[in-house]
């Protein structure tokens, strides 16, 4: 099983890095894309003449037509980091079982991080004119509304307690607000690593992973619970949805292995049972 496993896990980093770089590319293009809308617009701004109000629409327009995209491309970049993340702690996993290091992977992984840097340096750029294009009406001289200020984080609150911050972040796991609940269980985890809810906040970013669909960083995530906390209460549904996660893929081989060794080490379990059911389907 482990030879199995470590196998799909070399070839799903593999995978990753290939469409990490597609990735970069695509996202390379978008930035430029955008930059050369900057260019026009900033020509657009230096020109003067009749119709000064006409331009001015035209110019909030375009303004917020490029926030939405950068938002786009800003989202983008957040997801390619969680692949390196991801692509980082399979090559981890493979050499750990196999005891050797994959040099050209590494170049590859630093070429993508260096890549990234690189896109989020010309975001800053971008987000910098943005700022400045919208900070004072063309012509008026006066000030923009400033933009109503972005929530903050409760978890930052020095004052929670582990059992504070465990709570608001399964209360906004349980709303459906998946960003704020990862921050809040990452948050836990960080400060408080040895905290009686440490597993349970751990589960639950694999489960906010699996509820985005992002099956591959799950797996990854459930498989922290198993190696970190072996004697925890999640454990178990771990394995169980580590399975399903693996059969979402379509790789029904590791989806049985995983789901057999569950069986194997916890018969009696509830999680068992679902997993009987579920190797069933499988067939």
């Amino acid at each position: 099983m482990k030879q199995m496993i470590c196998m799909t896990l070399a070839s799903m980093a593999l995978l990753a890095g290939c469409a990490a770089r597609t990735d970069v590319i695509i996202l390379d293009d978008r930035l430029a894309a955008l930059e050369s809308k900057v260019d026009r617009q900033q020509v657009l701004i230096q020109q003067t003449g009749k119709n000064t109000e006409s331009k001015e629409k035209t110019l909030r327009n375009q303004s917020a037509s490029l926030r939405v995209q950068l938002d786009a491309v800003r989202e983008e970049t957040q997801i390619l980091r969680g692949k390196l993340e991801e692509i980082e702690f399979l090559l981890q996993r493979e050499r750990k079982e196999v005891g050797e290091s994959d040099n050209l992977r590494k170049v590859q992984l630093d070429r993508l991080r260096e890549d990234l840097q690189a896109a989020n340096s010309r975001i800053a750029q971008i987000e910098r004119y943005l700022d400045l294009s919208t900070a004072t009406v063309i012509g008026s001289g006066q000030p923009a509304a400033p933009a109503a200020p972005a929530a903050p984080v409760k978890t930052d609150d020095k004052t929670l307690t582990e059992n504070d911050i465990y709570q608001l972040a399964k209360q906004a796991f349980d709303k459906g607000e998946y960003d704020s609940a990862r921050e809040g269980f990452q948050e836990l985890i960080e400060r408080y690593p040895k905290s009686k809810n440490a597993d349970n906040a751990q589960f639950w970013i694999g489960e906010i992973y699996y509820r985005e669909k992002w099956y591959e960083k799950a797996i990854v995530e459930y498989q922290k619970v198993v190696e970190l906390y072996p004697k925890g209460n999640k454990i178990r549904s771990a394995l169980l949805k580590q399975g399903y996660a693996f059969a979402n893929i379509g790789d029904t081989a590791n989806a049985s292995l995983i789901l057999k060794d569950l069986i194997r080490r916890y018969p009696d379990s509830n999680e068992a049972t679902i997993a009987k059911r579920k190797l069933k389907q499988l067939k």
